[in-house]
């Protein structure tokens, strides 16, 4: 087994990856229980050129020799973002919800091949994406138990904590909102 390389892109050299990693996303997303097809890829595809315009873009492929094997990428919430209205139930405190543009990064997909799951790839994805962030706080959203059974496990390792579930469209599943705490740097 050769040595797992992780790159990392921001801005602009970001939104010029995604033809790098565009058979990966197709390869992992058409398994259950996203079964996603043509259609989706295409929505997918116009997403990711939006998000990656976005302030705070960042992008980290792993590759095992030139074969991208996973990615993970995301961006900083800006203030007038919509992210925290998608939560169901009663409203998270305006505090917790208030968004500066530099206060919360968002991952908006981590995901590794089958052929390479388990052997901390996603881990490595996830710390290189946050390695150096001045942001206080990540979120994502995930499908609940059982469905992303190994995700769950995998961000409660790494100090996530629901916050909440999401429902971001009308069409959509529900997801489990989840924030992690970043540790302050002493200045």
């Amino acid at each position: 087994m050769s040595e797992i390389t992780f790159d990392r892109y921001e801005g602009r050299e970001a939104a010029q990856q995604l033809d790098a990693f565009l058979s990966a996303y197709e390869e992992i997303y058409v398994e259950p229980p996203y079964c996603e097809g043509p259609r989706d890829v295409a929505e997918f595809i116009e997403h990711y050129q939006v998000q990656a315009q976005r302030p705070g873009m960042r992008l980290v492929l792993a590759r095992d020799i030139d074969e991208v094997v996973g990615f993970a990428y995301g961006y900083l919430l800006a203030s007038d973002t919509r992210w925290w209205k998608n939560i169901q139930g009663d409203p998270l405190p305006e505090d917790f919800t208030r968004e500066t543009g530099e206060r919360t990064f968002v991952i908006i997909e981590l995901a590794v091949r089958k052929p390479w799951r388990r052997r901390g790839i996603a881990a490595g994805l996830h710390s290189r994406l946050l390695e150096g962030l001045t942001a206080e706080r990540v979120t994502l959203t995930m499908r609940p138990e059982p469905e992303a059974a190994p995700a769950q496990s995998a961000y409660a390792a790494w100090g996530y904590r629901k916050v909440g579930v999401s429902h971001p469209w009308e069409e959509a599943p529900f997801y489990d909102a989840m924030v992690l705490d970043l540790p302050r740097s002493a200045e």
